[in-house]
């Protein structure tokens, strides 16, 4: 592309490449609309800005731009500005040329995005370090680890709260070939369901209120790299549709846009949800759960590998009390047996806690776990374990107002409106409770 200008700006000429790009016609460029038609409606301001202060330099300079395509989409330009001058020095003309710098701005934009998400997962602790055990269980789910791992499948891993669910899709992330690229978790439990399209698929300025400027979403983050999405089942039945076309063509719309996006993501999810009675009760789409199905890997609770939890806990023992500054050399006897006895129904992520806890209070090179933090919960389990009689109210109330919804949770007219807690502080309850919020919607005719 190259245009011609005159000292103060106005475009007198574009070659017919810059026109064919453009889609303009010569009657628009001469009708001094080509700067205003041919760049970003977002960028015109600051672009005009670096124009003048460029031209008015009188030397030569460069821009970076957004510039308009004939299809109506934009791609990135360099565009370098030349002065022409007469024997005098006085510029006569300015000589512009644009060259097509779109793919490599993507690549540093992804590449900026990875950096962010990269910083925000190293500042957030994860679950555990790493796979822990030699249990049967254990053995049984890295060998499917190492099967799926290499390969571009996708897999679904099932498992109640606590297992450790995210540390094998690090696992799955870190043994495949796109190790090198950047791991996204995104976690659809934690975030409103108004907003998680725009987390996802990102959003351009404008698109909704708030929308202060256009930001790239989660997936074009993980571009050539891996997706984690944690608590699949509680995505919204909307952005399921959106999903399932990004696992069948790869492509999607920001928020706010008509624009396809084509990515390369290998996707990882997980729930501790029954999908299949989701599918049942119409709260999950069912080609979307085949879609994930594809490799399902299940993490056994840590009841079902109570030969780990030696290991596990010398594990924790020595992590925790690196970080407080302790020396503890002994791990009691009967503190492992009441540890193994304990059916832990917070499975890996309680264990560390209780551990953590012991090694902050410990006063002796010995660890010791107090008996009464284990109590009431080990024995045959039931539905509700333990359940207080403030917790039975609970239940009466959440149940009550879940009716009264038609289990809807979220917005203004759902349950946790009218019991005046936050959504994400509900659905904790219900998933602690064992609460079956799907009865409800089955329930409205």
């Amino acid at each position: 592309m190259i245009v011609v200008l005159s000292p103060d700006g106005t475009t007198l000429y574009a070659n017919r490449v810059a026109l064919e790009d453009t889609g303009l016609s010569r009657e628009e460029v001469n009708a001094k609309g080509f700067f205003a038609l041919s760049f970003h409606p977002d960028d015109l301001e600051h672009l005009q800005a670096q124009r003048l202060e460029g031209l008015s330099r009188g030397v030569p300079f460069e821009i970076e731009m957004r510039a308009r395509q004939k299809k109506g989409d934009y791609r990135w330009k360099l565009s370098q500005y030349n002065p022409l001058k007469d024997d005098s020095g006085k510029i006569i003309r300015w000589y512009v040329t644009a060259t097509d710098i779109d793919d490599q701005k993507k690549k540093e934009e992804r590449l900026h995005n990875e950096n962010l998400v990269l910083r925000e997962e190293i500042d957030r602790s994860s679950m555990f370090g790493e796979i822990v055990g030699s249990s049967k269980p254990i053995r049984q789910l890295l060998k499917h680890v190492e099967k799926v791992a290499p390969l571009d499948s996708t897999v679904l891993i099932l498992g109640e709260t606590g297992t450790g669910k995210e540390l094998v899709a690090r696992a799955l992330h870190r043994k495949s070939k796109r190790a090198s690229r950047a791991f996204i978790r995104v976690n659809c439990a934690a975030i409103p369901q108004s907003l998680i399209a725009s987390e996802l698929f990102g959003h351009e300025k404008g698109a909704f209120t708030g929308a202060l400027q256009r930001r790239v979403g989660r997936f074009e983050a993980a571009h050539g790299g891996t997706l984690f999405l944690d608590e699949i089942g509680e995505l919204p039945m909307e952005t399921q549709i959106a999903l399932l076309r990004v696992l069948q063509e790869k492509e999607f719309e920001r928020v706010g846009s008509n624009h396809p996006v084509s990515v390369d993501v290998r996707l990882i999810a997980a729930t501790n949800r029954d999908l299949p009675k989701a599918v049942a009760a119409g709260t999950f789409r069912q080609d979307l759960f085949f879609r994930l199905n594809v490799f399902p890997i299940a993490v056994p609770p840590l009841r079902e590998r109570g030969n780990d939890i030696p290991l596990l806990v010398e594990h924790f023992v020595g992590r925790f009390a690196k970080e407080t500054g302790k020396t503890i050399r002994h791990i009691g006897k009967q503190t492992l047996e009441q540890l193994q006895r304990y059916e832990w129904p917070g499975n890996i992520r309680e264990l560390q806690n209780v551990v953590e806890r012991a090694v902050i209070l410990s006063e002796t090179n010995t660890f010791v776990v107090d008996e009464s933090w284990l109590k009431g919960e080990s024995g045959e389990s039931s539905q509700r374990r333990g359940l207080s009689a403030l917790a039975d109210r609970e239940v009466e109330m959440i149940e009550a107002a879940l009716a009264e919804t038609h289990g809807r949770i979220s917005g203004p007219t759902g349950a946790a409106a009218k019991l005046g807690i936050p959504r994400q502080t509900l659905e904790s309850k219900i998933r602690r409770l064992r609460i079956n919020k799907y009865r409800h919607k089955r329930s409205v005719s």
